[in-house]
């Protein structure tokens, strides 16, 4: 398998350990056990005394039955049978291609995005097909690109929403004029849900599940539960034989999901409200602080995100995004994301969903950096 070096991956591991102030993290403010059981209510010693007695077999092959329901509350139409427990997000979306996708096979996927979502399909030898997002439009799709890049041939569609790196939201009406475009070629589409619900509006966030019957929705516990320690994701598809491949394919490569991880993830779910209010609070808390910072800059602006944790910042000066993450990260310790790793220059993606004051001082160490660039006649 020939595969490009995956660039924010590779940025995050080599950097993420040593940041003074890591505002590069796209999990929400992430949390303990004890806090867990804090927020939830829950029984902490009765919890560990089950699980402290239980042998520690596969388990549950296809997640528990209260797994399943919890996830399955997170959508209007997806009934329990119809989840597919992985590992983690990331392992979802590659275990969605490697099941759907042959050498050959047309898939259009958005750019900038996560890049497993084309990068994945291309290894396997598919033709990928690129649209472009742009800040013109908000980071939006254009729908008549769309539909001038998926022809007959094209099996699948890839968007993410809200979207990584811009926290661009695609309202309902947007993901059913996706639907219609893939509906007529007889198209899969896969979205990549990982932020959805964390919304700075109140209201219903759509999935693309519950809009077709050929829409495949991929999400975990790690951005919107604050659990990415658990490394528990899931697909979600009404399409029946989607379920089978991913069923068949599972088998390879997973078996079954941690013990532990299903435990502590029916846990967070029968819980969720309280989970989402905490984490939509943080998130919308912290976007007023990072909108206001970049207000108060020159040399930065963005397009404000709608949802999620992220958001691309654009700056002034005559670096290239690694020469000015890796030296704001040196010479301050503020730790962000080189655009350049989603294919967009002068620019860094930001996480504004950790605790609040590592974010302030964040900013403000980016803002003595500017300064400093200043001074150098850099802009």
């Amino acid at each position: 398998m020939n595969i490009r070096p995956f660039a924010v991956e590779e940025w995050m591991n080599e950097y993420e350990d040593g940041a003074r102030y890591n505002i590069a993290e796209t999990c929400v403010d992430s949390v303990s056990l004890d806090k867990l059981f804090a927020l939830t209510g829950e029984d902490r010693a009765a919890f560990l005394a089950d699980f402290g007695a239980r042998r520690l077999t596969y388990g549950a092959i296809l997640g528990s039955p209260e797994l399943r329901e919890g996830i399955a509350g997170l959508y209007r139409t997806i009934q329990p049978g119809e989840i597919v427990p992985t590992h983690g997000a990331a392992g979802a979306n590659h275990h969605v291609f490697c099941s759907l996708i042959s050498a050959g096979d047309r898939v259009v996927s958005i750019m900038p995005t996560y890049q497993q979502l084309y990068s994945i399909p291309e290894s396997i030898g598919a033709e990928v097909a690129i649209l472009h997002l742009t800040r013109e439009n908000g980071f939006l799709s254009d729908m008549d690109e769309l539909r001038a890049l998926v022809t007959p041939e094209t099996k699948l569609i890839c968007v993410n929403n809200p979207n990584n790196p811009t926290g661009a939201l695609m309202p309902e009406e947007m993901l059913k004029e996706i639907v219609e475009i893939a509906r007529g070629v007889g198209a899969y589409v896969l979205c990549d849900e990982v932020y959805r619900h964390l919304t700075q509006t109140d209201g219903w966030c759509a999935s693309i599940v519950d809009l077709y019957e050929r829409g495949i929705s991929v999400s975990s516990m790690s951005k919107v539960f604050s659990l990415a320690g658990l490394r528990m994701g899931w697909i979600a598809t009404h399409d029946r034989a989607a379920l089978r491949a991913f069923l068949s394919h599972r088998d390879y490569n997973l078996i079954s999901c941690g013990m532990f991880d299903d435990a502590v993830a029916s846990l967070a779910l029968r819980h969720a409200g309280k989970m989402l209010a905490r984490n939509r609070q943080i998130v919308r808390e912290n976007l007023t602080i990072l909108d206001e910072w970049v207000r108060s800059q020159p040399r930065f602006d963005y397009v404000k995100p709608q949802a999620g944790t992220t958001a691309l910042v654009y700056y002034d000066f005559e670096l290239p995004s690694y020469e000015f993450c890796r030296r704001a990260y040196e010479e301050t310790g503020v730790f962000v994301t080189p655009g350049d790793c989603f294919g967009q220059p002068r620019c860094f993606r930001i996480g504004y969903a950790s605790d609040t004051q590592t974010l302030r001082d964040g900013l403000a160490a980016l803002a003595a950096f500017a300064q400093k660039l200043e001074k150098e006649g850099k802009g």
